[in-house]
């Protein structure tokens, strides 16, 4: 399915599950490529993917706004790469990211969401994933990962958020708490990762029913809300580069007083990083 770009919204490229087409996302969907099973239309056999494209995108229309992303105008690029069971090839992903090299200005795209990632069985492949997300950030565009849900321990961070390029993200309030999960590390190449943390506990987001909503946690649910915050820094001023916005949220972020392997720079500071 693609549209034509129209209007004046940043698009938002999602590898994950898939997307419903939730009415909170309106007509923003501008295009759908499923990796897996070659569907033309917009579909989530799972559910991670409608929830993130929610946090980042969804313009909470049927909550009367209680449960709106933090871009309500951003436009959404769907990529599915993920099956029901929220398992993925790597070539899939592979795939996808080239694929967005070759679309990304067809549809606007000026920000890829990455809330899936994988632990380093075989360094090859590992690799092959991290080169990939560095030629997406060196063609300008802006690559939000997740930590990854396997912390506590160090060098926990997964790929490709351990790209020491691309802007990750793991879950202020999963760090210290009885499940702390978020993903810390240092990396292979002992780059301090994460880069920021925002809240991924229990977050309220579109269900893969018509008008519904429901909650989930982890470091894919703080991922798309770093990245919505940077589309909104987009539509203010659209000439910045994705070294320009890594640095000013590393800036703007609140100290939280752990370890840089664990917080980053800190807590992810919407207003402060759009002042």
């Amino acid at each position: 399915m693609e549209h034509d770009l129209t209007g004046k919204g940043i698009g938002i490229a999602f590898l994950d599950t898939g997307i419903f087409p939730h009415i909170d996302f309106d007509s923003r969907i501008l295009a759908f490529k499923d990796f897996i099973n070659h569907i033309d239309v917009p579909y989530d056999n799972n559910g991670h993917g409608t929830h993130t494209a929610g946090i980042a995108a969804g313009n909470g229309e049927c909550s009367y706004g209680r449960y709106q992303g933090v871009a309500p105008e951003a436009f959404i690029i769907s990529l599915k790469v993920l099956d029901q069971y929220g398992n993925g090839d790597k070539d899939l992903v592979l795939d996808a990211l080239n694929w967005i090299l070759v679309h990304h200005k067809q549809y606007g795209i000026r920000i890829v969401n990455i809330s899936v990632g994988t632990t380093e069985k075989d360094y090859h492949i590992h690799k092959k994933l991290i080169d990939a997300v560095e030629r997406v950030w060196d063609a300008g565009l802006v690559v939000v990962a997740a930590a990854g849900n396997m912390g506590p321990k160090p060098g926990s961070v997964t790929a490709p958020g351990s790209s020491r390029k691309v802007i990750t993200v793991g879950s202020s309030d999963m760090i210290t708490s009885a499940l702390p999960i978020s993903g810390r590390g240092p990396t292979r190449e002992c780059i301090s990762k994460p880069d920021i943390v925002a809240p991924g506990d229990s977050v309220v987001s579109c269900a893969v029913r018509q008008g519904r909503y429901t909650a989930k946690s982890g470091t894919s649910m703080s991922t798309p809300k770093v990245s919505g915050g940077i589309a909104l820094l987009l539509e203010k001023y659209p000439w910045l580069t994705n070294v320009e916005i890594k640095s000013r949220l590393l800036e703007t972020a609140k100290d939280l007083g752990l370890p840089h392997n664990q917080q980053g720079r800190g807590l992810f500071q919407l207003n402060k990083f759009l002042a």
